[in-house]
């Protein structure tokens, strides 16, 4: 705050010079001096400083969403302040568009079909519940399941030592109980037959839940089964030689991508033919990363279907592991899982 003196402040003349002490504070004087309490002799003489500015008020910050083990990870909490607040769906999923438009095919046009998820960050090795977390959004009621209620009957079926899962089998189950969904078990891969089946299951908005080796940007890789890691996508990219005139809007920032109107009938796509490379990506997550993640399915295909040997580094850390007779291939190769609500059909 500014002050603004006043000319009798600066200048009273005194014809009778009186020891300064004896002088009566004038109430003239006083209405002209910005103090917060009287003035005594003694203030005349030696001015008490005015007190210090208040402190500006602390900055707004975003609250960051939930986190299992983060009280307990130093770890966690350095990863979550270094990521900033977690991205809104539809903003993540534009922005990853946007990064990757490159890659598409000028030959087609693009229809985008995405169920919104959430996102998790594990702690240790639970990518599988933290994925399956995931899927509970599109699959539980409104109120959600706990990551921890999938972990403590996950251990009480004997399912999990530590939170891995190295069985689609188990994870199927664990989703039956925790959840009260339809599942159903995919084995040979994910081309052929089930590849138009996990489509088509995208394209209505249910969940899958699928192993493969993850690489250093979580990106599927072939490592036989030794970086073997759980993503969730509720999401297809499909790319098409026309878009159907029902029920389709084309996006106004991305000429050449189109959207389905929301709670407008469309009329589905042709599906782009398994020798058409290049033509069909999913949108998926995982639990080191907020983000959605942009996977050709040629790629998490053969990522998954080599899935055959246990990590050696986990052989040797000493720590108990839960694997299904006949090992990660029994368990993981060739397999994923589809999610459906209770109520829903085929």
């Amino acid at each position: 705050m500014t002050s603004y003196s006043s000319p009798l402040e600066s200048s009273v003349p005194s014809r009778h010079p009186v020891p300064q002490a004896l002088i009566p504070p004038s109430p003239l004087l006083l209405s002209h001096l910005h103090v917060p309490f009287p003035l005594t002799p003694c203030s005349l003489q030696t001015p008490v400083p005015p007190p210090p500015p208040l402190p500006p008020p602390p900055a707004m910050r975003a609250i960051p969403p939930h986190v299992y083990g983060l009280e307990k990870s130093q770890l966690l909490k350095e990863a979550l302040e270094k990521a900033g607040p977690n991205p809104k769906g539809q903003e993540d999923v534009r922005r990853l568009l946007k990064l990757h438009k490159d890659r598409f095919r000028s030959d087609l046009q693009w229809i985008l079909f995405c169920a919104d998820l959430p996102s998790l960050i594990q702690e240790g090795p639970q990518c599988g519940l933290v994925a399956l977390w995931m899927a509970g959004a599109l699959l539980a009621p409104p109120s959600g399941v706990p990551l921890e209620r999938l972990v403590q009957v996950a251990m009480d079926r004997g399912y999990t030592a530590q939170g891995e899962m190295f069985s689609v089998a188990n994870m199927g189950r664990l989703a039956q109980e925790t959840l009260g969904c339809q599942t159903e078990l995919l084995h040979s891969g994910l081309g052929g037959p089930n590849r138009d089946l996990i489509l088509q299951h995208l394209i209505a908005g249910h969940p899958l839940l699928v192993p493969y080796d993850e690489d250093f940007n979580h990106e599927p890789c072939k490592r036989k089964g030794h970086k073997a890691h759980w993503a969730v996508s509720a999401g297809v990219l499909l790319g098409v030689q026309a878009v159907p005139h029902l029920g389709y809007a084309e996006d106004l920032e991305l000429p050449g991508l189109f959207h389905p109107v929301p709670s407008t009938p469309c009329q589905l796509p042709l599906l782009p033919k398994e020798s058409s490379s290049g033509a069909i990506f999913l949108l998926c997550k995982q639990g080191k990363s907020w983000h959605y993640q942009l996977w050709d399915y040629d790629q998490v295909r053969d990522s998954n279907l080599q899935l055959t040997d246990f990590s050696p580094s986990r052989a040797a850390d000493g720590r108990v592991y839960v694997v299904p007779p006949g090992g990660v291939q029994a368990g993981l190769c060739g397999q994923a899982l589809l999610l459906r609500p209770q109520e829903s059909s085929h």
